[in-house]
């Protein structure tokens, strides 16, 4: 059984996140004929603006006794199970009642298909595939434009012509599970130019209207990974929707490079949708602070935003282990205290006191003064790479080269492709094809995490640091 909810709403504003909706209207439609309707206007407890009033007709005083959402939710869920959610720009519709759920503390998922879509695909050529030139193209007879019920009846019957055309050799059933997978785009993005896009490893850019990037993304699918971006419906995809003109790429052919590329690209260039530099990338993160007794200590904490504000970030790692295991490698190397380090829990002296290793901070037998002197030495390297001069070789943009990646002195240095048929018989000698890159912490972070588990890039030491 085929079952859809043809869906539309009114809403006092065009975001989900910060408007509500004032009335919804809905048909739903099982083998083609329709089963069910249903429609109400909605107290949006808060005022309606007068230019919303204007286009739709609905005054505050209409909905002053309507119900509020929660009290027609249960309905919804009922009306709408097993059925895909249809509607036209479905993103603005669909994206409006996820988030009335999320406020009530449910989660609404259903499948979405967007008549938009559908209609580029069944009847390409037109000058604009909004609800309003459609309806003026196919001289749909409609009652009150903007009004939810009138509106969905359009809808219904657009999405009925779909379903009855042929667009080639493509069949209904094709063209229904083609909208599914690609849910709607920027109005200035074609479908054209996204099957354009390579299916290869690199970094992309999306701009605005005015040429400015305002998210930047890598992937070993470019293709792929941006089609994901346009079939999710949630906050960071509404407004990529909202905001990309354009898209361009870069190619890495190394996600090593990929990885690199992207972090200093956010750092140089801000982007707005960017709200962090990958730090969901690496989960923890290890930090310096001073307890009661005047002691330096370092810890391990969760990567979120409210855990990292007034902090002194040292390093950002992959998994609670490698942060652990860091500090390990610091403890051992500085004579440093397991208690203070937050690798030993108990109440008691560290085991490390008393088979002779620490030197009794953990018992304030050393001064604060002397051990936060080791430690500050410490911290100093935490974040550094060793060995601390390598050359990292990965795979090029194409057949004919190679990627390569420099650590000097601990610190990622830079990136470079080379040719792969010059046959270089020593490190030194590709180093010399790097450009020094802009530095940032987290960089470093990056390559530990490659060379922790290299995979298919080969690591050779540099017996001196390139200039």
């Amino acid at each position: 059984m085929n079952r859809y909810a043809i869906i539309d709403l009114e809403t006092t504003g065009g975001s989900a996140q910060h408007e509500k909706i004032i009335e919804i209207a809905m048909q739903i439609i099982e083998d083609g004929q329709t089963v069910n309707e249903f429609q109400t206007l909605i107290n949006p407890e808060r005022s309606i603006p007068s230019f919303i009033t204007r286009l739709t007709g609905i005054t505050n005083e209409m909905v002053q006794q309507a119900p509020r959402f929660y009290e027609i939710a249960r309905e919804i869920i009922e009306l709408t199970e097993d059925a895909v959610f249809v509607a036209h720009n479905v993103r603005f519709d669909y994206g409006f009642i996820q988030e009335e759920f999320k406020r009530l503390g449910f989660t609404y998922t259903r499948k979405q298909l967007c008549t938009v879509y559908l209609s580029k695909k069944a009847f390409p050529g037109l000058r604009s595939y909004s609800l309003g030139n459609l309806i003026r193209h196919f001289n749909i007879e409609v009652e009150a434009r903007h009004r939810a019920m009138a509106d969905v009846l359009a809808t219904s019957t657009i999405f009925s012509m779909i379903l009855q055309k042929q667009n080639g050799h493509e069949s209904p059933k094709k063209l229904l599970q083609a909208a599914q997978k690609n849910v709607s785009l920027p109005p200035t993005i074609t479908f054209e130019q996204l099957e354009e896009l390579p299916e290869q490893t690199g970094v992309y850019f999306m701009t605005d209207k005015d040429d400015e990037v305002v998210y930047v993304g890598k992937s070993v699918n470019i293709k792929k990974r941006i089609k994901q971006h346009f079939q999710n419906i949630n906050p960071k995809s509404n407004k990529l929707y909202q905001r990309v003109h354009a898209i361009r790429y870069e190619l890495t052919g190394s996600d090593l490079v990929a990885f690199l590329l992207e972090n200093e690209e956010i750092k140089r260039l801000q982007p707005e949708i960017n709200r962090s530099a990958r730090h969901n990338s690496f989960p923890y993160f290890t930090y310096l602070a001073e307890n009661s007794n005047g002691y330096l200590v370092f810890d391990i904490a969760s990567n979120t935003i409210a855990n990292r504000k007034n902090r002194r970030v040292l390093s950002e790692h992959a998994s609670y282990l490698s942060a652990k295991s860091q500090l390990t490698w610091l403890r051992d190397e500085y004579q440093l205290c397991s208690k203070l380090m937050g690798l030993d829990k108990s109440e008691h002296a560290c085991f490390e006191f008393k088979i002779g290793k620490c030197l009794g901070a953990c018992q304030q037998i050393e001064s604060a003064e002397s051990y936060n002197d080791r430690v500050m030495e410490a911290s100093q390297y935490q974040n550094r790479i060793s060995p601390p001069n390598l050359v990292l070789i990965d795979e090029g943009r194409n057949s004919d080269e190679i990627a390569v990646v420099v650590v000097r002195n601990g610190n990622y240095f830079g990136y470079g492709f080379v040719g792969s048929d010059v046959g270089y018989q020593h490190a030194e000698e590709l180093a010399e094809n790097v450009r020094k890159s802009s530095f940032y912490p987290d960089q470093n972070t990056i390559v530990k995490r490659f060379l922790q588990n290299p995979g298919k890039i080969r690591v050779m030491p540099l017996k001196y640091d390139p200039e």
